[in-house]
């Protein structure tokens, strides 16, 4: 069982052909279409009571942070129900993605050496429970994500104990950062902008293209540091040795004005919008549909029922990272104020 010290499984976001390939088929084979095509779609009703729930909580306060009180919970809950985490186990999952998170952007200069000793244990306490949900599956699988991983025998064989646990902590850690950039900064933007934010009350169908242009606009990963150029590459008449470290501008290039017109403004009614916002080639993030029917559902409940938000602070604190691009905290006012 994978202890989550020292050696533990990297997930195959960090692995090249074909041990990459091998794994991500594996994952597809139950996260999505081709093989599971009616995942999404099945998680509409628990999507929208999740929504709604979170959204009851926060009809009485007048001030809100979009962060800490909507936009993390939600993935969380989200994730640890389709792995198959149970209720009672939930609030654990829920602390320790939060410390986990709070670790990523740690710098020693000005942060307490308590805030990395706290996402280190927790890196350690979620691989840990992680390994032994999915040594319980083998005995007594459910009707979950971890279950089917633990049973499945497909094409490419069965993924070892560890390959699951490193697939559900990339799903708990990584999908749940991005998107709540997502839909913390589709919240921002739609502040930024009040005639979409209206029109989006107005016609709910808005938000498929809404979330696209965000996607584009205002991407949860603006830049990828950790590309390696297989070969010679000449790019703008400069020759990238082969080798040589490549960041990946994402997010300029969805605004890249040879490609987008007007790039710089926000436009949800942008025709052609073949943007970065999840990466390209191989890597194209696999949580994609779930990513974006959570967004769409997310902004569509929050400016359908808040009363009259508006921001308390512009620009808000962002977090410390070239990489991730989202606010630490969103704080707004509704009602009268």
């Amino acid at each position: 069982m994978p202890s989550g010290k020292g050696g533990a499984t990297s997930s195959f976001i960090h692995m090249d052909s074909p041990g990459h390939d091998r794994l991500r088929r594996m994952a597809m084979r139950h996260f999505g279409p081709p093989h599971t095509p009616g995942l999404v779609t099945g998680l509409e009703s628990f999507l929208t009571a999740t929504v709604g729930s979170l959204i009851d909580e926060l009809a009485d306060k007048e001030q809100i942070d979009v962060v800490d009180d909507f936009a993390f919970p939600f993935p969380v809950t989200v994730i640890c129900h389709l792995l198959g985490v149970s209720r009672e186990d939930e609030p654990r999952f829920h602390l320790w993605v939060n410390d986990i998170m709070n670790s990523i952007d740690y710098n020693p200069e000005t942060d307490p050496k308590e805030k990395l000793d706290r996402g280190v244990q927790a890196r350690t306490d979620l691989l840990q429970r992680l390994g032994e949900l999915v040594e319980q599956r083998h005995g007594r699988p459910g009707d979950d994500l971890l279950s089917r991983l633990a049973i499945d025998d497909g094409p490419d064989g069965r993924m070892a104990d560890a390959e699951i646990v490193a697939t559900a902590k990339l799903l708990l850690i990584a999908g749940n950062e991005t998107i709540v950039n997502l839909i913390t900064n589709g919240m921002l933007t739609l502040l930024r902008h009040p005639q979409v934010l209206q029109r989006l009350r107005d016609e709910p169908d808005l938000v498929v293209p809404l979330v696209e242009e965000l996607l584009r606009y205002e991407p949860s990963v603006h830049i990828i540091p950790w590309r390696a150029a297989y070969s010679d590459i000449t790019v703008a008449d400069t020759i990238i040795p082969r080798g040589s470290q490549i960041m990946l501008m994402l997010a300029s290039g969805s605004r890249d004005p040879k490609r987008f017109h007007d790039p710089d403004r926000f436009d949800p009614d942008r025709r052609d919008n073949q943007h970065l916002g999840f990466g390209s080639g191989i890597h194209l993030c696999f949580g994609g549909p779930l990513a974006r029917r959570e967004t769409q559902i997310a902004l569509t409940e929050l400016v359908r029922r808040l009363d009259r938000p508006r921001l308390v602070a512009d620009p808000p604190p962002y977090r410390p990272s070239p990489v991730l691009r989202g606010p630490i905290h969103l704080v707004i006012e509704q009602g009268d104020g």
